[in-house]
């Protein structure tokens, strides 16, 4: 009897010096598709995927790059779904992180091949030239990964401070399981980070990044509807789970909804990647959730989430600990 589970794609921020060569991994079989992606990433003249990938260095100013990243993430997240038995394994749903929503609707059958490195590479090329604000990132979970709801609370009111104040523009960006990413213009993250108390090595501005899923991305989001039509898309052959929480379901998929959510709201308002894994636990009742590489960035977040949705009898970090070396609940593919 075959095992459901849950797929996940990552999103920016996850290839780095550690996943060099991660294609390399694979069954030439498995990857024969990146030949496609390179063809195209040199009919415009740019680094290829099999270029970045078999660098001898990472260099963060090259592979964090936008328009180099993004190809080169999905790249490494369709070569492990691809790899996925499913003779073994049954697929019951796919979601993302941020990026990962544009590589979720490949791997759900949304978009094919050639219409999802048209997307995902038209909207990683967006900011070639500036980036438009930043992100920062900060937890608000206990020792043991329960939430604490004061501090996410005092995160919440510093960002409205923010505006009130007029210190500049910040916004909720990526509900992260225990972790909130926020988006904004330099000046709003810069006040932000001299008022949010150090812990560890937070609160810190991820490299590259621009302030995702926040108003401040209207002009990426009008121009996208200039340079993507509708008709890329098609209806999805597995459950597909937004970052909303919204289930496309398929065959009954309304297109039209499906290009103006992942354009627009997808864009423009807070990405909730923690109600993506609630909605797929819970609706779709997957034995394992598989965490696609390259890295494994999500599997933290992943399991604050089961933590604190108290999935499977999981009550805190040491709960979730002992269950991974016994029965694992989620499986890193890019490790």
């Amino acid at each position: 009897m075959k095992k459901r589970i849950l797929v996940v794609a990552p999103g920016r921020g996850t290839y780095t010096k550690e996943t060099l060569n991660y294609l390399a991994r694979f069954n030439p079989n498995v990857v024969s598709f990146v030949k496609e992606l390179d063809q195209w990433k040199k009919q415009t003249n740019e680094p290829t995927v099999s270029e970045l990938d078999q660098a001898t260095t990472f260099k963060s100013h090259v592979h964090t790059k936008g328009e180099n990243a993004s190809v080169l993430i999905f790249a490494c997240s369709y070569a492990d779904f691809l790899n996925i038995d499913t003779q073994k394994y049954e697929i019951v749903a796919v979601t993302g992180n941020s990026m990962g929503w544009y590589t979720a609707l490949v791997l759900a059958g949304a978009l094919n091949l050639e219409n999802g490195y048209t997307l995902i590479n038209t909207m990683g090329s967006m900011m070639k030239d500036k980036i438009i604000g930043g992100q920062i990132i900060y937890p608000f979970t206990n020792e043991d990964w329960t939430y604490n709801l004061e501090t996410r609370q005092f995160i919440l009111d510093l960002i409205n401070e923010c505006h009130q104040s007029r210190q500049g523009h910040v916004y909720p960006s990526i509900y992260l399981g225990g972790y909130l990413v926020i988006g904004g213009d330099q000046e709003g993250l810069s006040w932000l980070m001299k008022k949010l108390p150090s812990k560890e090595h937070f609160p810190f501005q991820l490299i590259n990044h621009a302030a995702f899923h926040t108003p401040l991305m209207n002009e990426v989001s009008t121009k996208a509807f200039r340079l993507l039509a509708e008709s890329l898309f098609e209806n999805p052959k597995y459950p597909l789970i937004d970052g909303r929480g919204k289930i496309w379901q398929p065959h009954i998929t309304n297109l039209n909804e499906l290009y103006n959510y992942t354009l627009e709201h997808q864009v423009l308002a807070p990405y909730d990647f923690s109600k993506a894994i609630q909605v797929g636990i819970k609706e779709f009742a997957p034995e394992q959730i598989f965490l696609l590489g390259p890295g494994n960035t999500l599997g933290g977040s992943v399991g604050q989430i089961l933590v604190n949705e108290t999935w499977m009898g999981i009550h805190n970090k040491s709960d979730f600990q002992e269950r991974q070396k016994t029965l694992p609940l989620l499986n890193s593919l890019g490790m």
